[in-house]
């Protein structure tokens, strides 16, 4: 027995106890936002890229990533190296351990064959093929060009392996080769030990100012080198303009014909689709030119794109899938989920087709036997009116009995067949309950039959 007056002594909470538990539960959901944080953020991103020289322009590069990355709370390790060819060799060596995912690789350079490698895309900013000397005024046509010593840059390097290419479409000129790295090659074109200095680098570079304006060499005018680009087909003509590296002083004095070539990303396939979109995104942000100069840009590379670049520059950025639930893109890209979303749409518009059809053969079933009964009574009757009937003393009883048993039958089969529909995949959640419907129904005309049956003489 309740004793009236005890708070809550009925079981009930009472009003205040639930308000306090309403606000509880609120705090806990915005302790849990707020702890989950669902503003988009790259801290999913956590990257290893190889860049190159500590100097040079590929690792201020990275740098430039890694920071906006970080700005978003993520990570990239910023991995120095020799250039692009060590740069391919450390990433496919690193497909097993997977401790790094991506480096910069100068376009031009040999990619190995079916490696796994894979292109992300250009950065938009072109790298310039330099060639520094001293006293080249005189140097108008490639044959004054001939026997000349020159420094390609550190064996290994992408300088290298681009001038060795070039060089191989100018052997007539006899060039006298050698490695030396670039530092060394400077010095060596001030003492006059080379002619020529050749490095792949950016124009806005602090290396190539220091060597114009301190050092006092001269850039190449590459003798017709529009020309030269039909040789070379992943370089296009380029120019430094008069003032360019130094407005002041006018460095150089006068426009100045370059070959210009493209930085890649290209990545191992290691890292996950959201840290791959995390990166592009962090280029984008970096570099806002970069989906334009990539997207309808055909790829000469011989690297296969990356799906997920593809899906970023066709859509012009992230998705709503990488920027709000990173780790569904690891699952499957928003192009699956939406043909998964599809199939199970029109899986479930199966299933309640197939439940609406199994339904409405029951159904048909049932009212075909319902209108066999009014042959053994009369027309209009009721099931209320079966169940009390008297039999006619006059009506045989064994053909009577006979007929019910086998509309009983027909009833207890169709009844049989109505549960186990009940309990087939193809009924949606919450459906059954038509199925207990029929299956009442059924059971309301057996009841009523059963009970005539029973009251014919000789019923056993």
């Amino acid at each position: 027995m309740r004793v009236i007056g005890r708070p809550g002594g009925d079981g009930r909470v009472s009003p205040g106890r639930k308000t306090l538990l309403f606000f509880a539960v609120l705090l806990l959901l915005a302790a849990l936002l707020a702890w989950l944080d669902p503003r988009p953020t790259l801290r999913h991103v956590k990257l290893a890229m190889l860049s190159g020289s500590a100097t040079g322009n590929y690792h201020a590069t990275v740098d430039k990533l890694a920071a906006e990355v970080a700005r978003q709370r993520g990570s990239i390790r910023n991995l120095a190296s020799a250039g692009s060819v060590e740069n391919l060799q450390r990433l496919l060596a690193a497909r097993s351990s997977c401790d790094v995912q991506f480096a910069l690789v100068q376009d031009g350079i040999d990619f190995p064959q079916a490696a796994g490698l894979e292109l992300l895309g250009r950065l938009p900013q072109p790298e310039s093929l330099i060639i520094l000397g001293r006293d080249l005024e005189h140097v108008h046509v490639p044959l004054d060009l001939a026997g000349l010593r020159i420094g390609i840059g550190p064996a290994g390097s992408g300088s290298e392996q681009l001038m060795r290419r070039l060089l191989a479409e100018l052997s007539e000129l006899r060039l006298v080769v050698s490695t030396p790295t670039i530092d060394r090659q400077l010095d060596m074109l001030v003492r006059g030990e080379l002619d020529l200095g050749a490095m792949v680098i950016d124009e806005r570079a602090a290396l190539l100012r220091e060597a114009v304006a301190v050092r006092k060499l001269q850039i190449l005018n590459m003798p017709d080198a529009a020309a030269l680009t039909r040789r070379l087909p992943f370089a296009r003509p380029g120019t430094i303009e008069a003032g360019q590296i130094d407005y002041v002083h006018r460095l150089p004095p006068q426009d100045v014909s370059v070959l210009q070539m493209d930085t890649l990303i290209v990545g191992n396939g290691c890292a996950k689709n959201s840290a791959t979109v995390g990166l592009l995104s962090a280029v984008s942000a970096v570099f806002p030119t970069f989906v334009q100069h990539n997207k309808g840009q055909p790829n000469q590379t011989g690297l296969p794109l990356s799906a997920v670049a593809a899906n970023f520059l066709r859509d012009e950025g992230p998705d709503a899938l990488g920027t709000y639930a990173p780790w569904a893109v690891d699952i499957l890209p928003l192009p699956t989920w939406i043909q998964l979303g599809v199939a199970l749409s029109l899986l479930f518009s199966g299933m309640a087709f197939g439940h609406r059809f199994n339904l409405w053969r029951i159904d048909a079933q049932r009212v075909k036997i319902e209108r066999e009964i009014p042959a053994l009574f009369h027309p209009g009757v009721t099931l209320g009116e079966i169940a009390e009937m008297q039999p006619d003393a006059g009506q045989p009883a064994d053909p009577t009995r006979a007929r019910l048993d086998a509309l009983l039958k027909r009833l207890e089969d169709l009844a049989e067949r109505c549960r186990r529909k009940s309990l087939s995949i193809l009924v949606p959640m919450g459906e059954e309950m038509s199925y207990r419907y029929q299956e009442t129904l059924i059971a309301e005309l057996q009841y009523a039959l059963r009970l005539y049956r029973e009251r014919l003489p000789g019923a056993t």
